[in-house]
């Protein structure tokens, strides 16, 4: 990882008439870098990627990709970008392998070329069987791992992917996992958006936390556990009458307390001891559960666990 900025913005706004979707953020992504927008839905991640992949024009602030203002330059950062969206934009009347040739074309690689690259990318993604098939008789899951081998096939700089295990299944994801990682190995750029908070600790080196518009929070993963929540998290199941008593046994240590319909949850920094206070005050208990703090725990503390559509 470099210091030197793949992606910077600043004071970055993108407004749709009166409603303000992306709202004066500041954020840099260094080259060869995982760098990761979480939030809601509604939070502004995904209008912030268009604007990287000049799908929407930018309405105030400034925004650099590889260099390049992207006002004025946006043909020479298409050139090198790769881009996963969250729509399937594939072409339905040609066959998988046709797909990537095409693309490729896009891009000037010489045909011989982009055969190559095609075959590497379909027996990485496991759709070499699917090669001649048409498009519109795959399953969901094998058109998300097609987008994202076309999105590769002209081995980008800076790869921009929005959701991209959506719809995949646990073991298309670990594979999508280990693509990522050989083209952080190889130096390439990554910038992504998923509601898989598993996802995101896994992946990203450093990331943001959005909510209506604005970043909330930024840093690594376990620099965030660590700033918003705690080391650890007593889930209790308690009866909801019981609840308040709970609390009380829990409260003498000043740790952050949440109460939900069915469970009490206490992020403390030693579990084994709040749970052994809690037994000691007597309280009933359905059942107890300690596990460490996650990405999850600061992404509910800071925006919350309202739903959005």
């Amino acid at each position: 990882m470099s210091d030197e900025a793949a992606i910077h913005g600043a004071s970055l706004v993108k407004r749709y008439k009166e409603f303000t979707a992306v709202d004066g953020i500041t954020f840099t992504v260094r080259r060869g870098e995982c760098f990761g927008f979480l939030g809601p839905n509604g939070a502004g991640k995904t209008t912030t990627m268009k604007m990287i992949y000049g799908a929407c024009a930018v309405t105030g602030g400034s925004l650099t990709i590889l260099g390049r203002d992207a006002r004025s330059d946006l043909r020479e950062i298409k050139r090198r970008l790769g881009v996963v969206t969250q729509e399937d934009t594939l072409d339905t009347e040609v066959s998988v392998v046709e797909n990537l040739h095409v693309f490729a074309r896009y891009f000037g690689i010489p045909r011989a070329e982009a055969r190559t690259r095609a075959d590497e990318l379909l027996r990485f993604f496991q759709l070499d069987e699917k090669r001649d098939q048409k498009v519109e008789f795959l399953s969901g899951g094998m058109k998300r791992r097609l987008l994202t081998a076309r999105a590769l096939i002209a081995r980008p700089e800076l790869v921009i992917l929005d959701e991209p295990t959506t719809g995949l299944d646990p073991a298309a994801r670990h594979l999508l996992w280990e693509k990522l990682r050989q083209l952080r190995r190889e130096g390439a750029t990554l910038v992504l958006t998923t509601h898989y908070m598993d996802e995101a600790e896994r992946l990203c080196d450093r990331l943001v936390v959005m909510d209506k518009g604005k970043i909330i929070a930024e840093g690594a993963p376990s620099d965030l556990v660590r700033q918003h929540v705690s080391k650890e998290v007593l889930e209790l199941e308690v009866m909801p009458e019981r609840q308040e008593e709970v609390a009380k046994a829990l409260g003498a240590d000043g740790e952050r307390v949440e109460r939900l319909p069915d469970m009490v949850l206490c992020y403390t920094e030693d579990g084994e001891a709040t749970l052994h206070r809690v037994r000691a005050a007597g309280v009933p208990l359905e059942s107890a559960r300690l596990r460490r703090a996650t990405l999850e725990d600061v992404f509910l503390r800071l925006t919350g666990r309202r739903l959005v559509d």
